[in-house]
């Protein structure tokens, strides 16, 4: 039986509103592939505890025979390369998402490297049985527009590959940010990852040097609160920790800042955040580079009334949800119509509809329960959250940290 959060504004806002940011889940799994990698790992400091992280630290210390990621992605892609290495027959599986989300295309480039692997149910999804050996070096070709943690997982093996991988991306190349985060990582562990020219990532064969890290902040997480700031003028937001030259694409924020009227100084790893303007009427992006913050800003947009028009979304029908879909149709529960196409755009021109205030679908998506927590600023009728627990996929604490802002109550 799922559980329902009814969410309002409270009659008073703080003037100031602090903020510890969960840790980074997409270094941290980085960090946690590249240490079992090596031959003596180094303790990671502030490592993510949302349920990706968790899932991952679990599989790798287990006996890796039989592991159930459940919904975690990253986990997913990340195992499924690191476990053609590891000696034995492992099998590993998720959800029902999971299992209907695509990951044909690493499967075919891993057994064109020497991978054993098969499908245990329907051809092209998970879950899959892998017979440890050891792969070939050499080139390897992706489309570039596909989910870069399929690039980031050859990236992660290629040290301990004979001779490395040289991977040609073809296209247009998306999440470009993300294979720059792992090459980052890669060179702090002494791999002299590189790009050869604009479409060519380089990863020699090199001994993995453990290295003790901190996690930082993790910048998506960030986006709700640019968005509550947005959405509360008379409060200054203080978020740590957060790096000045992080590697993570979502902290490049500057567009979101001076759409919103925002003002953010970083400043010994608080960024210090207030609107000092009105936002913008109309707001075009491309989300190419960071997707998982596209449903923040469709919500806020709406939400504020500012008209958008939304690309480099095509990833979104491929996460937990379908996120387009997903959007669209619970935007209309609170009389917000966006309008979508064929090229993956979605737009808002002011159009509203009667709403209904029915609960809000989270369809066991992290971010759909995040982003439609910012309604509850502005109507003036209560929010209604179906499944909240989803949001521990990324920021288990999530609904605590936003109640100085607005009252959560469990139904």
């Amino acid at each position: 039986m799922s559980q329902i959060y009814r969410l309002r504004r409270k009659a008073n806002i703080p003037s100031v509103v602090n903020v510890a940011l969960p840790a980074s889940k997409s270094i941290s799994n980085r960090l946690l592939i590249l240490n079992a990698l090596c031959t003596n790992p180094s303790k990671i400091d502030n490592l993510s505890d949302s349920d990706d992280t968790n899932v991952m630290v679990e599989a790798l210390k287990g006996d890796l025979k039989h592991i159930d990621i459940g919904a975690a992605g990253t986990a997913m892609r990340f195992l499924t390369a690191y476990l053609t290495l590891q000696p034995g027959v492992h099998e590993i599986t998720g959800s029902e998402r999971m299992r209907k989300r695509p990951i044909g295309t690493l499967v075919e480039a891993l057994r064109a490297q020497g991978a054993k692997i098969e499908y245990i149910g329907e051809e092209g999804f998970p879950p899959l049985r892998i017979a440890g050996t050891m792969l070939k070096g050499g080139d390897v070709v992706f489309p570039g527009n596909i989910s870069s943690q399929y690039i980031t997982a050859f990236m992660l093996i290629a040290p301990t590959i004979p001779g490395g991988f040289r991977i040609k991306l073809t296209g247009t190349i998306n999440s470009r940010p993300y294979i720059n985060m792992t090459m980052a990582i890669l060179c702090k562990y002494g791999v002299a990852a590189r790009w050869e020219g604009d479409d060519t990532v380089v990863v020699p064969e090199s001994e993995l040097k453990a290295i003790s890290m901190s996690v930082e902040g993790d910048w998506t997480a960030v986006s709700y609160w640019y968005a509550l700031s947005a959405l509360c003028p008379e409060t200054e937001f203080r978020l740590s920790p957060l790096d000045k030259e992080s590697t993570q694409g979502d902290s490049n924020v500057s567009s979101f800042l001076a759409a919103f009227g925002l003002k953010g100084d970083l400043e010994n790893r608080v960024n210090t955040l207030k609107r000092c303007a009105l936002p913008k009427e109309n707001f075009e992006y491309d989300f190419r580079n960071q997707p998982d913050m596209a449903q923040t800003y469709v919500v806020l947009c709406c939400l504020l009334g500012v008209s958008f028009k939304f690309n480099g979304l095509e990833s979104l029908k491929i996460k937990e949800t379908d996120r387009i879909s997903a959007l669209v149709n619970e935007l209309k529960k609170i009389g917000y119509v966006v309008g979508t196409n064929d090229k993956d755009e979605m737009w808002y021109l002011g159009e509203r509809c009667v709403p209904t205030y029915e609960p809000i679908l989270t369809y066991k998506d992290h971010r759909m329960a995040m982003s439609f927590a910012l309604a509850a600023m502005v109507l003036d009728h209560d929010l209604l959250i179906d499944e909240p627990s989803v949001v521990s996929k990324s920021y288990p604490n999530f609904w605590k940290d936003i109640e100085p802002l607005i009252d959560v109550i469990p139904q």
